[in-house]
């Protein structure tokens, strides 16, 4: 290994196995030298997008609202007053975006499937129609010869399982497993990769504590319990997958890890605060789903919003399945320390503006600026932090592939007078934290691909159309698709595979 040794983050009062994500030993420092990086044959190149954020179609073909409907349609949640109605109308498109991925040389494509497209209303009778529609994509992505990664679930719960309690009933788990048995018999012969949820931590949180997102919910107990929810979510669908498909199906769940760093990694109160944190955020997931528990700092640090009740017997060895690859979301750090009760309390935490915190249970903490560099969300961009993530998760859990589904960054772009956008800070992004990738396998990471975020300038959210996050930029007026600079960088290191030296 090469670099200089991290801080050692203390783990207080956490059980001896519990699964830290933080970095615990010496793991390499970016990569700052001028040689190329050259990637294996098998490593995988992909992009990635969402069904709401890119396919419009809102009320054809048979599709029903979803929570990201509601939400958006409601005054004030939104920039702009944006919806996904049309976003960039991949639904009528999708030919002319294949062909798009096929010219790029993407090894896979990640997509996601809309819940309400194929199965309205989240339960009952499939729609015909809307199945159609993901057929015939992965019948073009097969044939341009792409591998097709398919995510049940980016947020876009049908508004109907919402109106019933939504991830915070138990029965919306079994809905869901339902429904990724049926899209396995539909798809099944054709999806390379099944990947059961995305970023878990949003739809728990963000919806349902902070409410930021959709549904909008600001319920702390209800977060917690759709945490669970997600988790048991998640068992069962692998476990329908493959007695649909076959034991051969491969199966993985993507998460958005928060790698934390203390303020003062002398101060046992910041070294706390990052175990709290790092609890909430990453072990509420990875305990269940790759140790089959979860961890007592995190049930005590919440015993006074709930009492887990909702965790029946026997849910963490459903929830525990075998992930055949770990999807990996990162963006950016964060730094914390104990709050000492002086001043405002500081929330640089990149999840929004709300009265309501995501931080269940937590009151003592800030989430310190990290300073300068930023992207457009105002995420500090810290590439060494991905190194650190990867290596802590393979010394965690020796033998786990990793996959990093999503890296992004979103920055002003602007067309330039000769019609093209040039975009140098993105391209720097994406250099320096593939940079940080090969120095994770470097140092004995099991890192399989890397799928950049996002294919496309799309509907950001609760920022409306205000972020671009896209290696092709999108016209929301035409809807003209143009590539950017990233693009063209991107499509010249699948070609070759190799990771251009610094300046190059």
């Amino acid at each position: 290994m090469r670099g200089g040794p991290l801080a050692r983050l203390a783990r207080v009062g956490v059980r001896d196995d519990a699964p830290s994500t933080q970095p615990r030993s010496i793991v390499p420092e970016p990569t700052t030298a001028s040689s190329p990086r050259t990637f294996s044959d098998d490593f995988v190149w992909g992009s990635a997008t969402a069904s709401y954020q890119i396919e419009g179609g809102a009320a054809e073909g048979g599709r029903t609202p979803s929570i990201w409907d509601t939400f958006s349609h409601t005054p004030g949640k939104v920039e702009g007053g944006d919806t996904g109605d049309v976003a960039i109308d991949h639904f009528h498109r999708w030919r002319d975006d294949v062909e798009i991925i096929k010219e790029m040389g993407l090894d896979a494509y990640r997509f996601s499937i809309s819940w309400s497209r194929v199965q309205p209303g989240g339960s009952g009778e499939f729609n015909e129609e809307g199945i159609r529609f993901y057929s015939d994509l992965l019948d073009a992505l097969v044939a341009a010869g792409v591998k097709p990664v398919a995510t049940l679930y980016h947020w876009d719960l049908p508004q109907e399982l919402e109106d019933e309690g939504g991830w915070a009933n138990r029965n919306t788990s079994y809905a869901f497993a339902e429904y990724a048995a049926r899209m396995a018999a539909e798809f099944g012969d054709r999806v390379h990769t099944w990947s059961t949820l995305n970023e878990p931590f949003c739809t728990a949180y963000l919806g349902y504590a902070s409410g930021v997102h959709a549904p909008g919910r600001t319920e702390p107990a209800a977060a917690l319990a759709a945490c669970h929810h997600l988790n048991l979510a998640h068992g069962l669908a692998t476990r329908a997958i493959r007695q649909t498909v076959g034991e051969d199906a491969v199966v993985s769940v993507t998460l958005n890890f928060h790698v934390i760093r203390p303020d003062d990694p002398e101060s046992a109160d910041d070294l706390d605060a990052v175990r709290q944190i790092d609890a909430l955020s990453n072990r509420v997931f990875l305990g269940p789903m790759l140790s089959g528990h979860y961890d007592d700092d995190l049930i005590h640090d919440t015993r006074h919003v709930t009492d887990w009740s909702f965790v029946l017997p026997g849910d963490t060895q459903l929830i525990h399945q075998r992930i055949d690859v770990l999807g990996v979301n990162y963006y950016t750090t964060f730094r914390v320390k104990k709050y000492l009760g002086v001043g405002e309390r500081s929330r640089n935490d990149g999840h929004g503006e709300s009265a309501a915190s995501p931080w269940v249970g937590v009151t003592d903490i800030d989430f310190v600026d990290q300073g300068a560099p930023y992207t457009s969300m105002g995420w500090s961009i810290f590439p060494d932090g991905l190194t650190e993530l990867l290596v802590s998760l393979t010394e965690r859990y020796p033998g786990q592939a990793l996959m990093v589904t999503e890296n992004g960054a979103a920055f002003p772009d602007v067309v330039g007078e000769d019609g093209l956008v040039h975009d140098p800070e993105r391209v720097a992004y994406y250099r320096d934290h593939i940079a940080a990738i090969a120095d994770a396998i470097d140092a004995g990471a099991d890192v399989r691909g890397y799928f950049a975020w996002s294919l496309f300038d799309n509907f950001e959210w609760a920022f409306g159309y205000n972020m671009r996050f896209g290696i092709l930029r999108v016209d929301y007026d035409t809807l003209e698709r143009t590539w950017k600079d990233s693009g063209r960088w991107y499509q010249q290191l699948i070609a070759t595979r190799t990771l251009p030296a610094v300046g190059a």
